[in-house]
């Protein structure tokens, strides 16, 4: 649904994420952590922005230590934008609207 973030599972990654066709916007955040909390806004902005052209997805990786893991991600918030199931471009620490568009325009 438009402005609200489809939250991921482990059981759903792979179907949503690495066997999707275009481009996927992941975030991978947990409700504890400030800067995730503080870029949640933004990744909201741009899934109305983007619809259509890319999707923009989360990851609690307090509930998805099996998707984190298999993607070696060490630190939150960690952004990670997919095109057809591969990863393009990773983006770790908050960002600003800015880059997370450029790097969309960029794939």
């Amino acid at each position: 649904m438009a402005g609200s973030l489809q939250e991921l599972t482990d059981a759903t990654f792979s179907s949503e994420v690495l066997e999707a066709k275009g481009l996927v916007l992941v975030d991978l955040w947990a409700p504890w952590c400030g800067p995730c909390l503080r870029l949640t806004p933004t990744l909201e902005e741009l899934a109305v922005e983007l619809s259509g052209r890319a999707r923009v997805l989360k990851v609690n990786v307090d509930n998805c230590g099996n998707t984190a893991s298999s993607l070696n991600v060490s630190s939150i918030p960690t952004v990670i934008l997919f095109k057809d199931g591969k990863e393009v471009t990773r983006m770790v620490g908050t960002q600003p609207k800015s880059a997370y568009l450029a790097a969309i325009d960029k794939a």
